[in-house]
């Protein structure tokens, strides 16, 4: 028996409806977390000592745990505090946590990269703290931001094949099992390899595509 790809491929349609959902959790759990995770960073910059301090203690669980036990205790032990979950919004609700925790520090790093003096003037010409995050904190750190970010979304996109182990029927999953049927475990692997790649590729190059064009805006205004 040798590599056979058209057996994998032969199952376009169940491949392409795995990947996607690998897609579509990769994507929505990325916003969510990246939404989370800024809410997070704010509310420690502006929230005083003790919000600052309690919401500590969550990002440090999270970032202390791997995602499988984070990911396992949801799915199976939810239902034990109430919380019963179908496969996808666990996963999703999953993936939008763990994320946040990561997020939440690259965007506080980014608040930090800002110099005092810049927000202190703004202060002194009368800025709200809603205008200064929009037109001091945010321009200045986006840029700052955005190669670590898009390193948190390709370490994303890699977590979403544990989705597969809650039944989530994402990319992983769907191939693994053509791949079992067929007897083209290998093949279904190596398709699997050439997916995530070309979706790391493609994260990477969207990411150097934005900070180039930030580069030239923040050129241009200055």
């Amino acid at each position: 028996m040798g590599f056979d790809f058209n057996v994998i491929l032969s199952k376009q349609d169940a491949l392409l409806s795995g990947i996607a959902m690998t897609i579509f959790v990769w994507v929505v759990g990325t916003l969510f977390a990246a939404v989370i995770g800024f809410v997070i960073a704010t509310a420690r910059r502006y929230g005083g000592v003790v919000v600052d301090k309690a919401l500590t203690v969550p990002i440090e669980v999270i970032r202390g745990t791997p995602f499988l036990v984070q990911l396992f205790l949801l799915y199976f032990g939810g239902p034990y505090i109430g919380l019963s979950l179908d496969a996808l919004p666990a996963g999703l609700l999953a993936l939008s946590v763990y994320g946040a925790a990561y997020f939440a520090e690259i965007f506080r790093a980014g608040y930090q990269s800002v110099p005092p003096g810049h927000v202190e003037a703004a202060e002194c010409l009368g800025f709200t703290r809603i205008q200064i995050i929009r037109n001091i904190l945010l321009p200045e750190m986006a840029l700052l931001v955005i190669p670590p970010s898009v390193n948190m979304a390709i370490i994303l996109l890699k977590e979403t094949a544990l989705l597969s182990l809650i039944t989530v029927p994402e990319m992983t999953m769907t191939a693994s099992a053509i791949g079992s049927q067929e007897y083209a475990f290998v093949e279904a692997m190596v398709l699997i390899a050439l997916v995530y790649w070309v979706l790391v590729e493609l994260a990477g190059l969207l990411g150097r595509l934005a900070e180039k064009k930030l580069s030239r805006y923040r050129l241009a205004k200055a």
